[in-house]
C-alpha cells in the first residue's frame, strides 16, 4: 500500500510518497508557475516515474495548499494547517510550535502533545517576509536567493529595514546602498526583519519550545540564525526536507484514511 500526499502552493508544488510503514519513498519539488494543475501533474508522474510506478498503484492521495481544489486525481484534500502540523510532528515528536514561510505567505502553528494543530495565525494578504520577498531582495541587492543567506552570515554592522511591503523595502534598500552600506549588512538587516515578521505571527499564538521550521525559506540560513537568536534558548528544529513538510503531513493523512 503506498500513499501521496500532493501540496500546491503559489511558488512550488510538492509530493511525498510513503508506505504503509510511514517510510517516505520519494518526493518531488517543482515549480508551479502560472498553471497550478499542470503542476500537480507534473510533479506527480516524476514522483511516479522516479518509483517506477503507475498512479493505480497509490492507495489514497490528499491534496493541500493553495492549489488544492484543483487536482483532479485526488481522493480528498485538506488544509495545509493540518498539514504542516502532521507533517512536522513526525519529523521532530517534540514540536509543539510550527513556523512556516512558504513563497508568498506565512504562518504560525501551536499543536497539542499528539501533533494536532491547536491555534494558527496566517498572513497571506501579502508577501512581506515570504519567499517572493526575498527574491526581490536578492535582486535589489544584484545577488541571488540562494546566495542571499550566505551573504548575510558576513555582515559586520547592524543596520535596520523598517518596512516590511516589498516596494518601500525595495527603496530603503536601494537607499542604503546608496549611502555605500555593504550588501552584506543589509542583507542581514532584510533577514532580521522578516524574522520579527514571522515571530509577531507566532507570539500570536504563544510560542511554546520546541519549535520546528518548515517551508521553502527554512533553507535560507540568514533567516535561521535571525530566528535562532531571537529565539535564544529554545529548540529549533530545521530539517533538510523542510518544504515538504505539507506534502509530508498530507501523505500521512493519507495513510490514516486509507488504512
Amino acid at each position: 500500500m503506498i500513499f501521496a500526499g500532493l501540496d500546491i502552493g503559489s511558488v512550488s508544488t510538492k509530493v511525498a510518497i510513503i508506505d504503509k510503514n510511514r517510510k517516505i519513498l520519494h518526493y518531488e519539488v517543482v515549480r508551479t508557475g502560472s498553471n497550478s494543475k499542470k503542476a500537480a501533474e507534473k510533479c506527480m508522474q516524476l514522483a511516479l516515474d522516479k518509483l517506477k510506478l503507475s498512479f493505480d498503484k497509490i492507495t489514497n492521495l490528499i491534496a493541500t495548499g493553495y492549489g488544492r481544489k484543483i487536482v483532479p486525481f485526488k481522493s480528498d484534500e485538506i488544509s495545509e494547517i493540518s498539514c504542516h502540523a502532521k507533517g512536522a510532528h513526525f519529523l521532530f515528536p517534540d514540536t509543539r510550535t510550527v513556523i512556516d514561510i512558504g513563497g508568498q505567505d506565512s504562518k504560525a502553528i501551536r499543536l497539542d502533545e499528539n501533533g494536532e494543530a491547536v491555534d494558527f495565525n496566517m498572513n497571506d494578504k501579502c508577501a512581506a517576509g515570504t519567499g517572493r520577498f526575498l527574491e526581490e531582495m536578492a535582486k535589489a541587492l544584484d545577488t541571488t536567493v540562494e546566495d542571499l543567506g550566505g551573504v548575510s552570515l558576513r555582515a559586520k554592522k547592524k543596520l535596520v529595514i523598517s518596512s516590511m511591503c516589498t516596494v518601500f523595502a525595495e527603496s530603503e534598500v536601494v537607499s542604503l546602498l546608496a549611502e555605500s552600506e555593504t550588501r552584506e549588512d543589509i542583507a542581514k538587516a532584510l533577514h532580521n526583519a522578516i524574522a520579527d515578521r514571522v515571530l509577531s505571527l507566532a507570539h500570536k499564538v504563544a510560542i511554546t519550545n520546541a519549535v520546528t521550521l518548515t517551508g521553502g525559506v527554512a533553507k535560507n540560513i540568514g533567516v535561521i540564525e535571525a530566528i535562532k537568536y531571537k529565539l535564544s534558548g529554545m529548540t529549533i528544529n530545521i530539517s533538510e526536507r523542510s518544504q515538504i513538510v505539507g506534502a509530508l503531513g498530507a501523505a500521512l493523512v493519507a495513510l490514516e484514511l486509507g488504512e
